[in-house]
């Protein structure tokens, strides 16, 4: 074997790669057909799609646009990880999922066309944020309106979302509730409410507050943070809008609040989180509820509702180091 064939040998690996097919106008369900082919190391998920289409099968679907990144049109699933098909190494992935990959449609349930999804859902919910400036402008304005470095950096990056969605359709809230506004949209949310030329703050983080729809139901997953392809880091966003809806009134007094103000009044009193003190203090009786999956804890020894003097309640050895973290980071009540 020469030197030239060795090299190339090297460089390319073969690949399995199992592609989600359906064509809503024709399928009942999906299906997934094989393709095997030789990838080089400098190939992107993108270059495999247009293999499959071009090499392969020319009905297979799938967007693309600008290739830089930019469009955001070409996010997928890679054997579950959603990636931004321009950007993406191939190889990478067969490193880390092993020679076979299996391409799929950001959201399944949404799927048209093979890879081609229905975002209107993702544009609906983005919309309602108003995710633009509000404001009444000069129609001729004698200068700029100019912003401080400080206010620039307040953005913390937000102001590079590209809309591809891939936050979104990784979030396990949306796939159990369709009125979750969502990660994308909630960081956009979170960047107007916080441009100084902006009127509509309020109205955002009224919204934004909203049960059932709002920041309040998010799960803390940070899968929208490991989704995100240029590191806008939704869940930060989301954090944010959480301290803002009280630093600016708009929090009202609710299961949702109150269970923030119960995991820090747990935090104060033992410097560890007291999981029935908090389901008590924010949900009252509605805990009744909860009855099902308060007895299996009761039988794991994770909670003791007799235990009325919390004799079984750790208590950290830095305790009083915490509560005085405490009262120095903590600004707003209800």
């Amino acid at each position: 074997m020469s030197d030239t064939t060795k090299k190339t040998a090297h460089e390319t690996r073969k690949v399995t790669i199992k592609a989600f097919r359906f064509n809503a106008e024709t399928d009942y369900l999906p299906y997934y057909k094989t393709y095997e082919m030789e990838v080089g190391k400098d190939e992107l998920i993108l270059d495999l799609l247009n293999r499959i289409k071009w090499e392969h099968d020319g009905s297979f679907s799938y967007r693309r646009s600008c290739r830089h990144g930019i469009c955001g049109a070409c996010g997928i699933k890679v054997n579950g990880k959603p990636v931004l098909s321009c950007k993406q190494n191939a190889q990478e992935l067969v490193d880390l999922f092993g020679d076979e990959l299996v391409f799929e449609p950001q959201s399944q349930k949404r799927a048209i066309k093979d890879m081609i999804i229905d975002k209107g859902d993702f544009w609906e919910k983005h919309a309602a944020v108003k995710p633009y400036v509000v404001a009444d402008v000069d129609p001729h304005p004698e200068s700029e309106t100019l912003m401080s470095p400080e206010q620039v950096e307040n953005f913390l990056d937000a102001d590079y979302c590209i809309q591809c969605g891939s936050c979104h359709y990784a979030c396990p809230v949306l796939e159990v509730n369709e009125d979750y506004i969502g990660p994308a949209a909630f960081a956009a949310a979170y960047r107007f409410s916080v441009d100084p030329r902006d009127e509509a703050s309020t109205e955002r983080l009224e919204i934004t507050a909203e049960l059932g729809s709002g920041v309040w139901d998010c799960v803390k997953c940070f899968e929208c943070a490991e989704a995100c392809p240029k590191d806008v880091n939704p869940i930060e966003k989301i954090t944010k809008l959480h301290n803002m809806q009280f630093e600016q009134h708009v929090a009202e007094r609710n299961v949702a609040t109150k269970h923030a103000e119960g995991f820090v009044r747990s935090i104060k009193k033992y410097g560890y989180l007291d999981e029935q003190d908090i389901v008590l203090y924010s949900e009252g009786l509605g805990v009744v509820k909860h009855l099902s999956e308060a007895l299996k804890m009761i039988k794991a020894g994770k909670v003791h509702p007799f235990d009325f003097k919390k004799e079984k309640m750790p208590r950290s050895k830095n305790l009083k180091e915490i509560q005085k973290l405490i009262e120095i980071s903590k600004t707003n009540e209800l």
